[in-house]
């Protein structure tokens, strides 16, 4: 094994690791030593790769990204291969997302709510993540109901992200179910 595999077999170990910690504790409770331990790497090797906490949260939030962008897109394929089109494999996604045993919500909500200034490139990135999900759910929406569909479509970024949220606070996935029916319920309106 060559030293750059070696070195980006180490990273991805950091940032799985870390990724996991900041989300069931939080990234202020998870210091950079239970990173290290946990990962398996010497403090220099972390440090190598990232120069700073700061830079290590960052980090996992775009690796985090990447890893729930591929969980959605999976969990749709699947529901629209059993013949759901695409706004409703994704309300099932989301409940899907919901019911999983290590679920704690949105990571990007709550690395803001806890970061607030103290981390500014890792809060822009989250309000970045919150506008590219934004996005990527109005195609959803336009794909599968058509383009008068779109006028609703803030409304219902915003019954997802309370969904995300009062799933947490409620410990149920039902928010992912009164959120597709509200959501099918505004654009009934709009296409009638």
């Amino acid at each position: 094994m060559n030293k750059t595999s070696r070195a980006s077999q180490a990273r991805k170990r950091i940032l799985e690791t870390a990724e996991k910690l900041f989300y069931a504790e939080g990234i202020r409770a998870v210091g950079i030593d239970r990173v290290i331990a946990e990962a398996g790497v010497a403090k220099m090797t972390l440090y190598n790769h990232f120069p700073s906490k700061d830079d290590l949260v960052l980090a996992v939030l775009k690796y985090r990204e990447e890893q729930f962008d591929l969980y959605l897109k999976q969990r749709m394929m699947e529901h629209q291969s059993e013949g759901m089109k695409p706004l409703r494999a994704f309300f099932a996604a989301l409940k899907d997302w919901f019911e999983c045993p290590d679920y704690r919500g949105c990571a990007f909500i709550n690395a803001t709510s806890e970061l607030a200034d103290s981390n500014p490139a890792a809060t822009d990135f989250c309000a970045d993540h919150k506008r590219r999900f934004k996005q990527q759910l109005t195609e959803i929406i336009v794909e599968s109901e058509g383009s008068q569909a779109k006028v609703v479509a803030p409304a219902i970024s915003v019954l997802v992200e309370g969904a995300i949220v009062t799933s947490v606070s409620e410990g149920s996935s039902e928010a992912a179910t009164i959120a597709e029916e509200a959501a099918f319920q505004l654009i009934a309106g709009v296409q009638s």
